[in-house]
Parts: structure tokens; sequence; C-alpha cells
């Protein structure tokens, strides 16, 4: 087919939930909620670390920073999902498209590199007690949190600049709620071979390096965990960890499911329920595991509440 034959798409329709049209308003009113839960949550837990001077420690400084980002990854899919329910044609255009997914791989990169900064913070923490405030000093946390933010945007730019090697001139429907490589590529009447290999390789090393510090971390915490002869210190161990462990669990076993799955690209329908996970149920549900189980934070909102009354 030549260049000639066929005209270049520029516009996209989001199929999202519409296979559904009798559940139309139920979704909308879930979503809506779900977003005014997370935003809400996300950015009262960003702005509560600003306030309260106590909470100015590497943990919640790290928190602070996944809660921006959970607020941007959900800043970046719901409104335009939100509109397509009652929209009557669903469009998005090439370049919006591009948008969407750069700030969802922005997020996404960025909360894979926190979440390992939280893991080793709390290796530390616990392993090195005496050192932590050396090691973990106001310097290094914020050269990891630059690196973190550093590395949260190349990697959507390498992205970003592969799928505009791409021309799309077939069908113009993406079976997604959202603009995400995968849909993309299967739009594509150029082989996406290089842009798959691009993602294999960088978001690969992404999950694989914050994956390894994670488990490394963890594995040297329960270690110590073991060896600690207080049920009490074991205990108040394993509750300042248990938070971490299940966001960082939720969260990547999400991502590994659909960014790793064989024949990914083949098969569409199964895309969606691991993407509502990481990119809607996830960051409504972290800002609530680490306030909720967490006494200083609880404290602090206590601290605000009454001033503010």
């Amino acid at each position: 087919m030549t260049e000639d034959n066929y005209s270049l798409t520029t516009e996209f329709i989001l199929i999202g939930f519409t296979d559904h049209p009798e559940l139309k308003s139920l979704l909308f009113v879930v979503f809506l909620t779900i977003y005014v839960f997370t935003m809400v949550g996300n950015l009262g837990l960003v702005a509560l670390i600003f306030m309260e001077h106590r909470l100015h420690t590497p943990m919640y400084i790290f928190l602070g920073n996944l809660a921006l980002m959970d607020s941007c990854c959900s800043c970046a899919i719901t409104p335009k999902m939100l509109e397509n329910f009652f929209s009557k044609d669903r469009m998005i255009s090439l370049h919006e498209c591009m948008a969407q997914f750069y700030f969802l791989c922005l997020a996404e990169t960025e909360d894979c590199f926190v979440l390992a900064a939280m893991a080793y913070d709390r290796y530390v923490a616990i392993c090195s007690p005496l050192q932590y405030h050396t090691v973990m000093s106001k310097k290094v946390c914020i050269q990891m949190i630059t690196g973190a933010y550093i590395a949260g945007n190349l990697h959507p730019i390498i992205h970003v600049g592969f799928l505009f090697r791409l021309t799309f001139c077939g069908s113009n429907q993406i079976n997604h709620f959202f603009c995400d490589a995968f849909p993309l590529y299967r739009l594509s009447c150029v082989d996406p071979y290089i842009n798959e290999l691009m993602i294999f390789i960088f978001a690969g090393a992404v999950l694989v390096f914050s994956v390894i510090v994670v488990l490394i971390s963890y594995l040297c915490i329960l270690f110590m965990i073991f060896k600690m002869k207080s049920k009490e210190g074991r205990g108040k161990a394993l509750s300042t960890c248990s938070s971490h462990f299940l966001s960082v669990s939720i969260f990547y076993g999400s991502l590994l499911f659909v960014y790793t799955r064989p024949q990914s690209l083949k098969e569409e329908d199964e895309d969606i329920p691991g993407a509502v996970f990481y990119t809607l149920v996830i960051p409504l549900l972290n800002p609530f595991i680490y306030s909720l189980r967490n006494k200083e934070v609880i404290n602090a909102m206590r601290k605000v509440i009454k001033k503010i009354l």
C-alpha cells in the first residue's frame, strides 16, 4: 500500500467501556467518585506533609512525592474518560494522545523509583537505625527524588519520540479508555518492533531495577526482624513496612500483568482490568493505605483539623 492510497489518521476514538451502554451512568458515577476521592486523598496528603514540620522526614517526603504522582496519573486519565461516557464522538487527537501517554508514563516511572527509595529508607531505618540520619540525610533524600524525576521525564520522552515514527492509516478505534502504548501499536501501519523493543529494554530496566531494590531491602528487613528477640520490636518493625509492602505488591503486580504477559499485543480486552488497577485503583488506595495505618499521619491530621476548627 502506498501513501497515496490511504489517509493518515490524526484522531482516534477511545472505545473504553462503551461496550456496555446500559452501565454508562453507573460507571460514570463510580469513576467520578474514585477520581474525587483520589484527588482529595492524595493532594490532602501532600498538603498535610507540607504543613506539618514533624512529617519533614525522608519517608514522608517520599510519600508526598508518591501522592503527587498518583494525582498526576489520575489527572492524565480520568477527566477524558469521564467526558467520553457522554461524548458522541469520543475523539482524541494524536497530540493529546501522546500527551496523555507521556504523563501516565512519567507518573508510573516516578512511582517505581519512589517506591524503591521508600523500601531502601525502611531498610536503613530498621537494619542500621544508628546511622539512619547520616545515610538518609536531607541531601541524599533530595538527590534521590531529583534522580527519580529526571529518570521519570526521560523515560516517556524516549517512548513518545519513538511513537512519532509510527503512522496510523487503518482503523482509528482504540480499544481502551486511554492512550496506552500497546493499543496504539495495534493500529500502526508501520511495524512497531522497534517500539516494542524500546519498551522491553527501558520499561523492563526500570521495573527490574526497582523490584530488585525492593526485594533486597525487604529480604534484609525480614532477616533482621527474625533476629529480634523482642516481640514488641518485631511487631513495630513489621507495622512500619506492612503498608508500603501492600502498596508495592498491588502496584508491581498490576504493571507486570499488563506489560510482561506473552502476546499482550493480541489480547486487547485483557489490558483493561490491569490498567484500571494501576491507573485508577492504586492512586485511590495509596493515601488511605499509608495514612489510616500510620499514627504520625493521623496525629498530624488531628492537629491540622483542630487548627482549622
